[in-house]
Order: structure tokens, then C-alpha cells, then sequence
């Protein structure tokens, strides 16, 4: 019966989605785990099945660290962006669009829908310009997204799952490393999602960040930029991210845990979710 009891409280979340685009910005421990990479794919694969258009961005941050130090190359982070050289850059795209892109197309594939592996060069997805930390620091090629070929994605969203690895290049072609939670609410922002999912290694949006248990369930934008001068570190580009989508005409944004195994299924189909959810005023 408790199963049962879940299935109908998720049947009127699964109506109101159908049809609907939901981005994914997939990182953290839910990357670096095999059980809930496992966990991961069968989630992405089950929205397919249930009507929704599902586009996955990820980064690859301990995956592109661990080969710099490989190979002796400083690592440096600035507001929660990484300080980009250009032999940087050159490595996290080996890495981003060689190992970890493939990996997941494959593992989707496996568990029975097709993926396509993207990166912001492919159909000129993603044009960027160089950017900067919040504070104004240098941090090299790091790049903001000013402009996302949607048809790109409209051509293949419908038959096929997306995956983007966030690099990208500007006008005149130099490469850059871009924010993954930032190319994930470019790419919501774009295709004006119904939501955006952002998969980290918290519970979500803490009030304390020295305690769990104060989790934030759901606020307004208008109550994260208040409150985003005193954010640091990761937590900071994921709600900017948040709030851009939000202003974009993205209809939620979601800050969801993604250590907590199948974490989007609860998130997106209980009355409850696990995460922290901001929306536009009321």
C-alpha cells in the first residue's frame, strides 16, 4: 500500500510535467559514485518515459582536478570558479568531452534511452565572452554564455536525451570553461524550461551553513538576491544561476542533494521534495 501510496501522489506531478523541458545540471557526489550514477541514468531515462524532456549539463570538477595535479598543474579557485590558463582549459575540454560527456551518454544509453553527447562548440551551441569572479578578480578563460542556439537542442530534445559538457568559444574561437551551473541556467533561461534542477552535495540552500538542518524550502527570488552578497563559495553561482533562470521565465528552480539516492524523482514528485525550491513572487 505504501507503494502504492506513491505512485498516486506522483500521478498528478507526472500529468503537470508532461511534455515539459526540465534541465539538469548534474555534479558532485552523484557523479563520483557509481551506485547513484546508477541511480542518476534510471531517473533521467524514467522522465523520458513519463512525457518530459530532460536535458542533462555537467561539469567534472574533481575529474579535471585530478588530472591537473597529474600532471603538476596549479589549481586555484576563485568566487567558486576555477582560475583558467589556457592549458587549463585545453585540459578540462580532454576531460569534460572525452571521458566524462561519454560516460554518461553511455550509461543512459544502457538503461534504455538514447543520448547525445554535446559540448558548447557543437552547432555553435554556446557563444561566450570572458568573464570574471563576483568580486572582479582575474580568474583567465572563464567564460559567460551570451547566447545559446536553441535549435540546436529543439532538433534533437525530442527523440534523444542532450548531454552538454560546459566549454564553449567565443567569436573568435578561443575556448573557455564555463560554470556548469551557469550553462545550465543558460540553457533553461534559452528554451524557457519549466524547471531547472540543480544536483549538488548539500541539502539545499542552508540559512546556517554549519547546520544541516536548516535547509530553506522554498524562497523567492527576490529573497536569494537580497540575500546573495553574503553567499560564498559554490553555493553562490548556484543560486545566481537560479534567480537568472527564474528572471528568464523559468518557472522553478531546484537545489536538490544530490547524494540522496534517486534525489530528482523526490524532488520533482513528492509533495514534500528534499531540496529547496525558488520561484518567481507571488
Amino acid at each position: 500500500m505504501r507503494d502504492v501510496s506513491t505512485l498516486l501522489e506522483a500521478l498528478p506531478y507526472i500529468r503537470e510535467f508532461h511534455g515539459r523541458t526540465v534541465v539538469i545540471k548534474y555534479g558532485g557526489a552523484a557523479m563520483e559514485d557509481p551506485a547513484l550514477r546508477e541511480d542518476f541514468a534510471r531517473d533521467v531515462v524514467l522522465l523520458k518515459y513519463v512525457g518530459m524532456n530532460a536535458i542533462v549539463v555537467h561539469g567534472g570538477g574533481p575529474d579535471i582536478t585530478a588530472y591537473m595535479e597529474r600532471l603538476s598543474i596549479p589549481v586555484e579557485f576563485v568566487g567558486g570558479l576555477r582560475v583558467s590558463t589556457e592549458e587549463t582549459v585545453e585540459i578540462a575540454k580532454m576531460v569534460l568531452i572525452g571521458k566524462v560527456n561519454k560516460d554518461i551518454v553511455s550509461r543512459l544509453n544502457r538503461h534504455g534511452q538514447s543520448a547525445i553527447g554535446l559540448s558548447g562548440d557543437d552547432g555553435r551551441l554556446f557563444l561566450c565572452e570572458r568573464t570574471s569572479a563576483p568580486g572582479g578578480e582575474d580568474v583567465g578563460f572563464v567564460g559567460r554564455i551570451t547566447r545559446v542556439n536553441v535549435d540546436v537542442l529543439k532538433h534533437i530534445a525530442d527523440d534523444y536525451i542532450p548531454v552538454i559538457a560546459s566549454v564553449g568559444t567565443d567569436r573568435e574561437g578561443n575556448s573557455y570553461n564555463i560554470n556548469a551551473d551557469e550553462a545550465a541556467g543558460a540553457v533553461a533561461r534559452a528554451l524557457r524550461a519549466y524547471k531547472v534542477i540543480f544536483l549538488t552535495d548539500v541539502s539545499g540552500w542552508l540559512r546556517d551553513p554549519s547546520n544541516p538542518l536548516s535547509r530553506i524550502s522554498q524562497a523567492s527570488a527576490e529573497e536569494v538576491e537580497t540575500a546573495l552578497t553574503q553567499i560564498e563559495g559554490g553555493m553562490r553561482p548556484k543560486l545566481q544561476a537560479c534567480i537568472e533562470a527564474i528572471h528568464g521565465g523559468v518557472t522553478a528552480a531546484h537545489i536538490v542533494d544530490g547524494r540522496v539516492p534517486h534525489s530528482i524523482m523526490l524532488e520533482l514528485f513528492t509533495d514534500e521534495g528534499i531540496g529547496t525550491k525558488i520561484r518567481a513572487a507571488s
